[in-house]
């Protein structure tokens, strides 16, 4: 059907162009005749005045009338109606093909001009297209073999028409490909790094595990015994983690979204970790303001935010994690800070990847509580940010989005 299209458009921008030239050609011809006319008559009227100068007024009588009627003539009809007393040039023996043969002649001479200078402009027009068609297709063709090597700069499209969207689409495309390989080399990279951090994390208990059952042995330490367990803990805990996050990872970890009250998920959260705040001489303020609602999977939520309290907690010794809430039509915004020396000003870019420890990190930390309570809220229509107040203490400050 395009192929079609374009078979009529080109004959018809030929016929359109051949006409116009043969137009122009008519309109040249026809003014040439008319001058040639002139001249003739000029010619005749000028000869019968020299040869009998009384004839000057009877010309010009005669010119002055037939100039009249051509001019008050309404069509060509009309005036070709007006006869005069005498068809001289008839009595004379003279035809209209007498004075018309040349003129003719001429005139499809420069027709037939005008048609092929019509044609020979077109061809040279379409071969002109053709031939920057081929050098954009070439381009392009370069463009792709360097994009095959990955050496591909950026395609300036030009113009509006349909190769120029093709060019467009192209580079868009282009583009996507390069973005899908970038992020699959840096997921890639992710992984080598994950699998070393938690190469290393691993090591460090099992190390420590090895070495209280050779002291056990040897000496039948209780305190060896304890720290067995700890680590074993420590172990679980990582292990827990982990397969949270790849569940994450992998988008099979289904979050059950219901409307959850702020103040009951604050008090369900430290109550969790009420063993870790006796422990620790901290407690949890969590006053109870006005009533507040997320729409949140309870159980996973609160997971992340017992990960925040415990961070709070690990650096506070003695002092109070504080929490408060409040609510707008766009958002549910959560603080939760303690009384500590806060974060390092390096260490605030860094706080949510995995298995990053900051510079004031506890022993016993694994750097992956913050990722997974990051992971968790944002999946849910959620973002957090880690900031220090301005009295001091580290504060995470978590938005919970209406729409």
């Amino acid at each position: 059907m395009n192929s079609r299209k374009n078979s009529i458009v080109i004959i018809g921008f030929v016929i359109s162009v051949s006409l116009l030239a043969s137009s122009l050609a008519v309109m040249f011809v026809s003014r040439r005749d008319g001058r040639r006319q002139f001249e003739l008559l000029n010619a005749v009227c000028g000869e019968a005045a020299e040869r009998d100068p009384g004839t000057r007024k009877i010309i010009a009588a005669a010119l002055k009338e037939y100039t009249r009627v051509q001019r008050s003539a309404p069509s060509y009809g009309a005036a070709e109606n007006h006869s005069f007393d005498e068809d001289i040039l008839t009595a004379l023996g003279y035809r209209a093909s007498d004075f018309t043969n040349p003129s003719y002649r001429q005139n499809v001479f420069f027709a037939i001009m005008g048609f092929l200078a019509g044609v020979t402009l077109f061809l040279l027009t379409f071969l002109y297209r053709n031939r920057k068609e081929a050098v954009r297709i070439r381009a392009l063709a370069d463009y792709l073999e360097q994009v095959n090597m990955g050496k591909a700069v950026v395609l300036s499209t030009s113009g509006e028409d349909d190769f120029s969207k093709l060019e467009d689409a192209i580079y868009k495309n282009v583009t996507y490909l390069y973005q899908t390989k970038d992020a699959a080399v840096q997921a890639k990279n992710e992984f080598a790094k994950n699998l070393s951090n938690i190469a290393h994390q691993i090591k460090t208990p099992i190390a420590a595990m090895s070495l209280s059952l050779q002291m056990i042995e040897q000496e039948q330490k209780i305190d060896c015994v304890k720290q067995l367990e700890k680590q074993l803990l420590r172990l679980t805990h990582l292990q827990e983690a982990l397969l949270v996050l790849s569940r994450l990872d992998a988008g099979v970890l289904k979050l059950q979204r219901r409307e959850t009250d702020v103040f009951t998920l604050l008090v369900l959260a430290a109550d969790n970790l009420e063993e870790l705040s006796a422990c620790s001489g901290v407690s949890v303020d969590i006053p109870e303001l006005k009533e507040a609602a997320v729409l949140v999977d309870l159980d996973w939520t609160m997971e992340a935010v017992m990960n925040l309290m415990k961070n709070c907690m690990e650096h506070t010794r003695g002092g109070s994690i504080h929490c408060s809430y409040e609510q707008n039509t766009l958002y549910t915004k959560i603080l939760i800070w303690d009384d500590g020396e806060g974060f390092a000003k390096e260490d605030i870019p860094r706080l949510f990847e995995r298995f990053y420890r900051g510079r004031n990190a506890g022993g016993d930390g694994i750097g992956i509580g913050l990722a997974l309570s990051k992971e968790l809220i944002e999946r849910q229509n959620g973002t957090i940010r880690a900031k220090n107040m301005p009295g001091g203490g580290a504060c995470f400050e978590i938005r919970f989005y209406s729409h």
